[in-house]
Protein backbone atom coordinates (compact mmCIF):
# COMPACT_ATOMS: atom_id res chain seq x y z
CA UNK A 1 0.00 0.00 0.00
CA UNK A 2 1.48 3.30 -1.14
CA UNK A 3 1.36 6.53 0.82
CA UNK A 4 -0.22 9.75 -0.32
CA UNK A 5 1.14 11.22 -3.54
CA UNK A 6 1.75 14.96 -3.27
CA UNK A 7 1.43 17.41 -6.14
CA UNK A 8 4.23 19.74 -7.12
CA UNK A 9 3.94 23.49 -6.76
CA UNK A 10 2.89 25.11 -10.02
CA UNK A 11 4.01 28.66 -10.73
CA UNK A 12 3.37 28.68 -14.47
CA UNK A 13 0.28 26.80 -15.58
CA UNK A 14 -0.35 24.98 -18.83
CA UNK A 15 -3.14 27.47 -19.55
CA UNK A 16 -0.73 30.38 -19.11
CA UNK A 17 1.78 28.65 -21.37
CA UNK A 18 -0.89 28.17 -24.04
CA UNK A 19 -1.83 31.86 -23.72
CA UNK A 20 1.81 32.87 -24.27
CA UNK A 21 1.95 30.70 -27.39
CA UNK A 22 -1.39 31.98 -28.70
CA UNK A 23 -0.34 35.60 -28.16
CA UNK A 24 3.02 35.11 -29.85
CA UNK A 25 1.42 33.29 -32.79
CA UNK A 26 -1.17 36.05 -33.23
CA UNK A 27 1.57 38.70 -33.38
CA UNK A 28 3.61 36.55 -35.78
CA UNK A 29 0.67 36.06 -38.14
CA UNK A 30 -0.24 39.78 -38.01
CA UNK A 31 3.39 40.62 -38.83
CA UNK A 32 3.65 38.10 -41.66
CA UNK A 33 6.52 36.18 -40.05
CA UNK A 34 7.58 32.77 -41.35
CA UNK A 35 6.34 29.67 -39.47
CA UNK A 36 7.45 29.62 -35.83
CA UNK A 37 8.12 27.09 -33.13
CA UNK A 38 7.38 28.33 -29.60
CA UNK A 39 8.39 26.59 -26.38
CA UNK A 40 7.34 27.58 -22.85
CA UNK A 41 9.32 26.18 -19.90
CA UNK A 42 8.66 26.40 -16.18
CA UNK A 43 11.21 27.60 -13.62
CA UNK A 44 12.83 24.16 -13.51
CA UNK A 45 13.32 24.01 -17.26
CA UNK A 46 10.44 21.57 -17.76
CA UNK A 47 8.19 21.80 -20.80
CA UNK A 48 4.85 23.51 -20.08
CA UNK A 49 3.61 23.99 -23.65
CA UNK A 50 4.99 23.98 -27.18
CA UNK A 51 3.78 24.43 -30.72
CA UNK A 52 5.39 24.06 -34.13
CA UNK A 53 3.58 25.73 -37.02
CA UNK A 54 3.16 23.91 -40.31
CA UNK A 55 6.20 24.39 -42.47
CA UNK A 56 8.62 25.04 -39.60
CA UNK A 57 11.93 23.18 -39.93
CA UNK A 58 12.58 20.30 -37.50
CA UNK A 59 15.55 21.92 -35.74
CA UNK A 60 13.41 24.89 -34.70
CA UNK A 61 12.12 23.01 -31.63
CA UNK A 62 15.50 22.37 -29.97
CA UNK A 63 16.62 25.91 -30.86
CA UNK A 64 13.48 27.45 -29.31
CA UNK A 65 13.86 25.22 -26.28
CA UNK A 66 17.53 26.19 -25.94
CA UNK A 67 16.71 29.89 -26.14
CA UNK A 68 14.05 29.49 -23.43
CA UNK A 69 16.41 27.40 -21.29
CA UNK A 70 19.18 30.00 -21.55
CA UNK A 71 16.81 32.80 -20.54
CA UNK A 72 15.34 30.78 -17.67
CA UNK A 73 18.70 29.49 -16.47
CA UNK A 74 20.48 32.83 -16.38
CA UNK A 75 17.52 35.12 -15.71
CA UNK A 76 17.97 37.45 -18.67
CA UNK A 77 16.97 37.35 -22.33
CA UNK A 78 19.00 34.89 -24.39
CA UNK A 79 20.03 37.64 -26.81
CA UNK A 80 21.46 39.68 -23.93
CA UNK A 81 23.50 36.65 -22.87
CA UNK A 82 24.90 36.33 -26.38
CA UNK A 83 25.65 40.05 -26.70
CA UNK A 84 27.36 40.25 -23.30
CA UNK A 85 29.52 37.26 -24.14
CA UNK A 86 30.22 37.93 -27.83
CA UNK A 87 33.96 37.87 -27.18
CA UNK A 88 33.76 34.84 -24.88
CA UNK A 89 32.91 32.00 -27.23
CA UNK A 90 34.62 29.47 -24.95
CA UNK A 91 32.30 30.51 -22.10
CA UNK A 92 29.19 30.14 -24.27
CA UNK A 93 30.40 26.76 -25.54
CA UNK A 94 31.16 25.62 -21.98
CA UNK A 95 27.71 26.58 -20.70
CA UNK A 96 26.10 24.89 -23.71
CA UNK A 97 28.08 21.74 -22.96
CA UNK A 98 27.28 21.90 -19.23
CA UNK A 99 23.57 22.14 -20.09
CA UNK A 100 23.87 19.16 -22.47
CA UNK A 101 23.23 21.41 -25.46
CA UNK A 102 20.12 23.06 -23.99
CA UNK A 103 21.59 26.57 -24.03
CA UNK A 104 21.26 28.81 -27.08
CA UNK A 105 22.55 32.35 -26.48
CA UNK A 106 20.73 33.98 -29.42
CA UNK A 107 17.81 36.43 -29.23
CA UNK A 108 14.40 34.77 -28.97
CA UNK A 109 14.38 33.51 -25.38
CA UNK A 110 12.73 35.68 -22.72
CA UNK A 111 12.27 34.95 -19.00
CA UNK A 112 8.77 35.04 -17.50
CA UNK A 113 8.58 36.77 -14.11
CA UNK A 114 6.15 36.67 -11.19
CA UNK A 115 4.94 39.68 -9.20
CA UNK A 116 8.20 39.71 -7.19
CA UNK A 117 10.28 39.76 -10.42
CA UNK A 118 11.49 36.19 -9.86
CA UNK A 119 11.87 33.89 -12.85
CA UNK A 120 9.03 31.35 -13.01
CA UNK A 121 9.72 30.19 -16.56
CA UNK A 122 10.68 31.33 -20.03
CA UNK A 123 9.52 31.33 -23.63
CA UNK A 124 11.71 30.57 -26.61
CA UNK A 125 10.83 31.29 -30.23
CA UNK A 126 12.56 30.15 -33.42
CA UNK A 127 11.69 30.49 -37.09
CA UNK A 128 12.06 34.16 -38.03
CA UNK A 129 15.03 36.49 -37.53
CA UNK A 130 16.37 36.47 -33.97
CA UNK A 131 15.00 39.97 -33.31
CA UNK A 132 11.57 38.96 -34.66
CA UNK A 133 11.65 35.80 -32.55
CA UNK A 134 12.37 37.90 -29.47
CA UNK A 135 9.59 40.37 -30.23
CA UNK A 136 7.10 37.52 -30.67
CA UNK A 137 8.21 36.08 -27.31
CA UNK A 138 7.80 39.43 -25.54
CA UNK A 139 4.39 40.04 -27.08
CA UNK A 140 3.24 36.53 -26.20
CA UNK A 141 4.18 37.11 -22.56
CA UNK A 142 2.39 40.48 -22.53
CA UNK A 143 -0.74 39.15 -24.22
CA UNK A 144 -0.90 36.34 -21.65
CA UNK A 145 -1.00 38.96 -18.89
CA UNK A 146 2.47 38.02 -17.61
CA UNK A 147 5.69 40.01 -17.36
Amino acid sequence: MAGQVFHCSVQLTRAQGRNVIDGAMAVARDSGLPPLTIVVLDGGGNLVAAEREDGCAPLRFPVAQGKAYAAMGVGIASGVIGARNADRSAFIASVAAASQGHFVAVAGGVPILNEQNCVIGAVGVSGASSDEDQQAAIEGIKQAGLS
